[in-house]
């Protein structure tokens, strides 16, 4: 019996070997993904520990640690907004008349809804100036600039549409509280505020030939020019005259004068 009993013991020995390799391989390969499950959160996590990203408790999508620095670099990737509309919108057309001053017209409209100043820049201030070279314009308010240049004669015999102005014009906006005198220094004043709106290139016209960019340039000059001239007149006295104190005490007696001799005169009917 106990021959068998020991024969018994050894076959089921035998018999469970199996299962508990099978049960230690199972562990085995549980903790060998624990650790290597621990080991990719980790590098994980410093990857965006470098990069300024935390994850989440919850294994929910990651997320900045600084939502000013994403802010800030979609600000730089949008694109400027415009605060004014230029029409030409990146031209200055200028007659071709070689030793002769020409000018050019630029409409300039605030299309934003606050006050916004504007103020020219050339790379050419001793042969160019702009009327105004700066102001303030309301939200929907537009004015027509006129821009002075003097126009040098051809080298080497180029012919006039052939040559390259090397002249260039940019307008800068700022954007202010509310109405105000113009002065340049606010631009100075608020460097980080101030925007480029446009570089304009120089672009002659031959003045022989008739062309749309001519017959649009003449309109707008036109314009600028009776808007200069309305801003000259004087503003119309829509008050009441003022007499002068002579013309008054001169008046008055007249009237006396007429009043006592229609008495004197009912006077000598009624005897």
């Amino acid at each position: 019996m106990a021959i068998a009993d020991e024969k018994d013991n050894k076959v089921w020995g035998l018999l469970k070997l199996p299962f508990r390799n099978a049960t230690t391989t199972t562990t085995t390969s549980r903790s060998s993904s624990h650790n290597n499950t621990h080991h990719y959160r980790s590098s994980q996590q410093q990857q965006h520990q470098s990069l300024g990203i935390t994850s989440m408790d919850d294994g929910s999508t990651p997320r900045s640690n600084s939502s000013s620095s994403v802010s800030s670099v979609t600000r730089s990737l949008l694109p400027a907004r415009r605060r004014l509309k230029l029409d030409p919108s990146n031209k200055l057309y200028f007659p071709y008349e070689p030793g002769k001053q020409v000018r050019s017209a630029i409409k300039i409209k605030n299309s934003s809804k606050s006050h916004v100043a504007f103020k020219f820049q050339t790379t050419a201030p001793k042969s160019c100036f702009m009327r105004p070279p700066g102001a303030i314009l309301a939200p929907g308010e537009s004015i027509i600039a006129t821009v002075f240049k003097f126009v040098e004669h051809p080298e080497n015999n180029e012919k006039p549409m052939d040559q390259k102005s090397r002249v260039k014009f940019k307008i800068m906006s700022l954007k202010v509280k509310g109405p105000m005198d113009y002065v340049p220094e606010l631009f100075d004043e608020q460097k980080d505020q101030v925007a480029v709106e446009q570089i304009l290139r120089v672009i002659f016209l031959d003045v022989e030939r008739p062309s749309p960019a001519f017959e649009k340039l003449k309109r707008q000059l036109a314009e600028a020019d009776a808007a200069l001239e309305a801003r000259k007149k004087p503003a119309e006295d829509t008050g009441p005259k003022i007499i002068g104190e002579g013309l008054v005490i001169d008046e008055w007696k007249e009237r006396r004068e007429r009043y006592l001799a229609r008495q004197q005169v009912e006077g000598v009917d009624s005897i």
